[in-house]
């Protein structure tokens, strides 16, 4: 095993005078075949790090913790505390065991009551889990209009964002449609620095070198794809961080000569 096919644990950057926080809920496998469904055998040869012994990419789960001083922000809240078996008739993904969001965000000195707000790149479960333990909820307009019932029980603490307002010091919505109709990332600004949340506009590091792969879950394929070329471009800029929150444990990297560079 390896730190591109195994779940990840806490981990902190600086952005300038930002704090960035990774903080763990537990993991998932997202089945290689099934999730890509284009993807040959011969195509997977040549990542063999990337997937764990079934085959399956190791796809983190959890949140972003942002903290500017005293304040604190989330960027996704996990699974929630209610794992998920594997189901062999599930071609997309195995089993998600998860739990362990609240207590690594302890660890970070945080409980719910000291984050001032949730703000989500997009409404998928694996990324709401833990979302009625915290007050404030910040969801791109697009999102919010095509939800499917997510977050409507805490719909009086929801507020509607967008593409490029400020949510946080440092902290604007970039409109990333694709995945889902209003795919958010977070782009990171402080001291000079700049570091960009992707969300699930990628699942994996392999999309960095494959963005032309077909997500069976993206829920527009042809514009993800367009999407993550483009950013592909532009976090090969020599100066961007990005953070990829499924990437196992190699979620902080850059993008160099278009490959995903790991920091660890």
């Amino acid at each position: 095993m390896n730190s591109w096919n195994t779940e990840a644990g806490i981990r902190s950057v600086d952005v300038g005078e930002l704090r960035v926080s990774y903080v763990p809920d537990g993991v998932g496998r997202l089945r290689s075949r099934g999730w890509f469904p284009d993807v040959t055998d011969d195509d997977w040869a040549r990542h063999p790090d990337v997937l764990d012994e079934s085959a399956a990419l190791v796809a983190s789960m959890g949140g972003l913790l942002v903290e500017h001083g005293d304040r604190a922000l989330l960027i996704d809240a996990g699974f929630g505390p209610e794992p998920q078996a594997d189901d062999p008739a599930n071609v997309h993904v195995g089993a998600i065991t998860t739990g362990a969001f609240l207590d690594n965000l302890a660890e970070l000195g945080r409980g719910p009551d000291r984050v001032e707000a949730v703000a989500y790149t997009h409404l998928h479960p694996d990324h709401v889990g833990w979302s009625d333990r915290f007050a404030r909820h910040l969801v791109a307009a697009p999102e919010w209009d095509h939800r499917d019932g997510e977050l409507d029980a805490i719909a009086d603490r929801v507020e509607t964002i967008g593409d490029g307002d400020e949510i946080f010091p440092g902290v604007r919505v970039l409109a990333t449609p694709g995945h889902t109709p209003g795919h958010t990332a977070y782009v990171l600004e402080s001291g000079g620095e700049r570091l960009v949340a992707l969300g699930d506009a990628f699942h994996s590091p392999v999309q960095i070198e494959h963005p032309e792969w077909r997500v069976a879950l993206d829920g527009d394929q042809e514009r993800a794809i367009g999407l993550r070329r483009r950013l592909v471009d532009e976090l090969d800029d020599g100066r961007t961080r990005a953070f990829g929150i499924h990437f196992a444990d190699v979620q902080f990297g850059r993008v160099r000569d278009g490959a995903w560079h790991p920091e660890h």
